[in-house]
């Protein structure tokens, strides 16, 4: 976008949104990479050091294992060294904890993480925190989707001998923690999402479409873009003529690009559904939660991906190039497109619903 905005437009989108500074690009790539290495560097010194002095690896085995984790859950890869992926350490908060906050801190957004970081002295000096309206927005959803999916994964799994049946109360409310924050586009598993009722399949679902923060490493259609269409659903519901949130009045085009890339995705898991329905038997809720999980480039699976033929790997191979770099290319697309019409047609209202 930024080789096709002049210099006066780019004054005039930094001063509008309190955005960087145009040079400030340095800047913003050194506390990226400073902020992954911290985070990894420091979740990775964890892990190794209870795989080392809790399950007796060697320093190097401990460390590779450690730091391979670490880097695979801050960048929201999901991938692991051990077939039944984080089964065996399931019941250890020194292993889960640690690798779902690395994945919560990936996923939440490179802007959210530098904002909060920038404002850190700034809250210590004059004890006010001026976040802007996105930094709240991804903060406030995030936190109430990782408390929704952790509620309905206990009350939904409970009793279910496949997966947080045989656990203790502490583990089973771990568990259910880990489960809620690995939907957000991670992909690790600590119980078997193969065993899952099909509501908590569902359930999952909808987090993995969902997925994480803007500009993160985690997938779906972001947080910001759920919450967006709730503000519009509900100023809708209350008869406003306006979407406002959190003191701040959202403006017309924020909301008809949040409906795009929303439906947009549906069309799009759904689309790949029925593809891959129509050439296999599996079971319906297990093809939707490969096809979701795909989309939100989570990595989750039942155990079925193996068992599709090899057209369907292959829209599933699409399905996540398409849906890691779908969402920010359309909405960019979008940005660019966006003009001034300097003329009105004649209103007239269609019959809805």
């Amino acid at each position: 976008m930024s080789g096709k905005l002049r210099l006066k437009l780019q004054l005039t989108a930094q001063a509008e949104t309190k955005s960087l500074g145009i040079g400030d690009v340095r800047r913003v790539l050194l506390g990226v990479a400073g902020t992954t290495f911290a985070v990894e560097a420091a979740v990775g010194a964890v892990l190794s050091l209870r795989l080392r002095y809790g399950y007796g690896l060697s320093i190097g085995d401990a460390m590779h294992h450690g730091y391979f984790h670490a880097v695979s859950a801050f960048n929201n890869a999901g991938f692991g060294l051990h077939g039944d992926s984080l089964t065996r350490y399931a019941d250890d908060p020194w292993i889960t904890l640690p690798i779902a906050a690395a994945v919560i801190l990936g996923g939440i957004g490179f802007p959210v993480l530098l904002e909060l970081l920038r404002h850190r002295n700034r809250h210590r000096t004059t004890g006010r925190r001026n976040w802007t309206l996105h930094t709240r927005l991804t903060l406030i959803t995030t936190a109430v989707l990782l408390a929704t999916g952790t509620v309905l994964t206990c009350l939904l799994e409970w009793t279910n001998p496949g997966t947080l049946g045989p656990h203790t109360v502490p583990d089973k409310l771990l568990n259910g923690f880990f489960h809620s924050a690995m939907a957000r586009t991670a992909g690790f598993n600590a119980v078997d999402a193969g065993a899952m009722q099909p509501s908590t399949l569902l359930m999952t679902c909808v987090l993995m479409f969902i997925g994480g923060g803007s500009a993160g490493t985690a997938g779906g259609i972001k947080v910001t873009t759920f919450a967006v269409l709730l503000v519009a659903i509900a100023a809708e519901v209350r008869g406003e003529p306006h979407s406002s949130v959190l003191g701040r009045r959202l403006a017309p085009h924020v909301l008809r690009q949040a409906l795009t890339v929303a439906l947009m995705g549906v069309a799009l898991a759904m689309t790949a559904t029925l593809a891959l329905l129509s050439m296999t038997s599996l079971p319906f809720e297990g093809v939707l939660f490969e096809a979701v999980s795909a989309f939100g480039t989570v990595g989750l699976s039942t155990g079925i991906t193996a068992d599709f033929p090899q057209a369907g790997q292959l829209i599933l191979v699409l399905l996540m190039f398409v849906g890691r770099l779908g969402p920010i290319t359309l909405v960019s697309a979008l940005a660019l497109r966006e003009r001034t019409r300097r003329y009105e047609l004649p209103e007239e209202r269609p019959v809805i619903g």
